[in-house]
């Protein structure tokens, strides 16, 4: 039993996989079928859409040719009107220039006609006076020259009166306008002027400090004196001090250091030199301030700053006397006050007046005359020329420029003034700076300055290169080039200084 049960369960288990396997046959069948049908379709679909996107490609691409047609044809047209337009001014051209030949020969036609007649115009004229020449039996040029001396004669007389009496009274007019110029700008222009003098005084605390400023062996006041090239005058007068120089820039550095030496209390070698370069770098921040105020006062500007100070130097100079800085203003002034009246641009007259001694600023360090300094001055800071040529030829008798006659008469207004210059002083500078340019051409000469009103000069040589034995021909060789040389009252004491220091650091 067990047995049929198995065999019937085996047959049904191979009935329902035959069964099974012939379902999924079909199963597989029919979906297979619905694929390639999905694929048929997919395909059909995609060629249709390929063929619409292909007929649209068509009608744009021919919708483009047709508008591009339009505007090749639209823009040969335009070709074709601008090459007409261009035809006809060619034509039209043609036609002008056609006329201009014709027009041209006609002119060169009738320029030689005319030059025919001309010439046989001049031949009659020749044929007539050559026939009234030989019936005079005069020619021409000795007619002509008959007749003009007949009339120089009777005329002459006559003219030399009317010129005597033209210039009379020209010069008349002229003077008296010029002394009316001349007054009214002195009038308007009326500076106060004070002398400058070899000596500044300085007011002492007491008369220890007399002792104090001598220093040991007077080691003090001997290196306040090399140092300055001014001598100090220490006398009887009670806490009075007297620095004595014909510079006055040796004189202000000299100043400010005692000043400052005796403010401090500590006067030694050391604080000495150390207050004397102090007091020149006041000195050159006091050159270039005083340059920048009286170029200010005077309305002059775009000046480079190195200029300003070589015009603030012009502050410690003088002449005959004069402060120059203040003379230089007061002739621009007074040249613009007179240029205004003539018609010249008085701030050109201002500015020329105001330069005029610039060079006066370094004479004393540059060989040539001021005048030439001066000018070689302006040039190379790109002055106008006109001011440059002012300061060239201010002292010339017949300068080129009416601006320069007007400075030249400002500064001889600013210099005649009462109590303005003293002659005898600018003589006594000259003298000494002579004195002092004589000792310094020696070689192994340091500095050399000059003391005593000019009756002593003190020469510091390099201890390097002047030995002791040399010292002592080096002041007789100096004594003799000065008596060669200088004329002068009286005899000069030459003092030569060597010094040789030592300095070493204690570490």
């Amino acid at each position: 039993m067990f047995i049929q049960i198995t065999i019937t369960a085996l047959i049904s288990i191979a009935i329902g996989g035959a069964i099974g396997y012939v379902s999924r046959k079909q199963i597989a069948q029919a979906r297979a079928n619905s694929v390639e049908a999905l694929a048929e379709k997919r395909l059909i679909e995609a060629k249709n859409k390929e063929q619409t996107i292909v007929i649209e490609a068509k009608e744009k691409s021919m919708k483009i040719i047709d508008e591009a047609k339009v505007e090749e044809k639209k823009r040969q047209a335009d070709l074709d009107k601008t090459r007409a337009r261009l035809e006809n001014r060619e034509t039209m051209f043609d036609n002008k220039l056609m006329d201009f030949e014709n027009r041209k020969t006609k002119l060169e036609e009738k320029v030689k006609e005319i030059q025919d007649i001309k010439e046989r115009v001049e031949d009659v004229r020749s044929q007539a006076i050559k026939r009234l020449e030989d019936i005079a039996q005069y020619s021409q040029e000795k007619a002509k020259g008959e007749l003009m001396e007949r009339v120089e004669v009777e005329a002459k007389e006559d003219l030399l009166h009317l010129q005597f009496k033209l210039d009379r009274r020209n010069q008349e007019d002229i003077d008296i306008k010029a002394k009316s110029l001349v007054i009214t700008a002195m009038q308007r222009t009326a500076c106060n002027h004070a002398q400058e003098t070899t000596g500044t005084v300085i007011d002492l605390p007491s008369d220890e400090m007399k002792g104090r400023i001598i220093g040991k062996e007077g080691r003090n006041i001997k290196t306040i004196e090399k140092m300055t090239g001014c001598e100090l005058i220490i006398d009887e007068t009670p806490q009075v001090l007297v620095i004595s120089s014909f510079s006055p820039i040796r004189r202000r550095v000299c100043y400010l250091a005692l000043k400052k030496l005796i403010a401090d209390g500590r006067i030694q070698p050391a604080k000495i030199e150390e207050y004397i370069l102090e007091a020149k770098r006041e000195l050159a921040l006091d050159i270039h301030k005083a340059g920048e105020e009286a170029l200010h006062k005077m309305g002059i500007i775009g000046i480079e700053p190195k200029l300003i100070s070589i015009v603030g130097r012009l502050k410690y100079r003088t002449s005959y006397g004069q402060n120059v800085l203040n003379h230089s203003m007061e002739v621009g002034y007074l040249s613009a006050l007179m240029a205004e009246e003539v018609g010249i641009n008085p701030a050109k007259a201002r500015k020329a007046g105001f330069f005029h001694d610039i060079g006066k600023s370094i004479d004393h360090e540059t060989q040539g005359a001021h005048t030439e300094i001066g000018h070689t001055i302006l040039k190379k800071f790109n002055v106008d020329d006109e001011t440059a040529q002012v300061a060239l030829t201010h002292h010339d008798t017949n300068p080129p420029l009416l601006l320069t006659k007007i400075v030249m008469a400002a500064d001889a207004i600013s210099s005649s003034r009462v109590g303005a210059r003293r002659d005898t002083f600018e003589q006594y500078v000259a003298r000494l700076e002579e004195l002092e340019e004589t000792a310094k051409d020696f070689p192994g000469v340091d500095k050399v300055y000059a003391i005593q009103a000019g009756r002593e000069i003190r020469v510091f040589v390099n201890p390097t290169s002047i030995d002791d034995y040399q010292a002592y021909s080096l002041a007789k060789d100096i004594a003799r080039k000065i008596e060669s040389q200088l004329q002068y009252p009286g005899e000069i004491k030459v003092n030569l200084i060597r010094e040789t220091r030592t300095i070493e650091y204690a570490r």
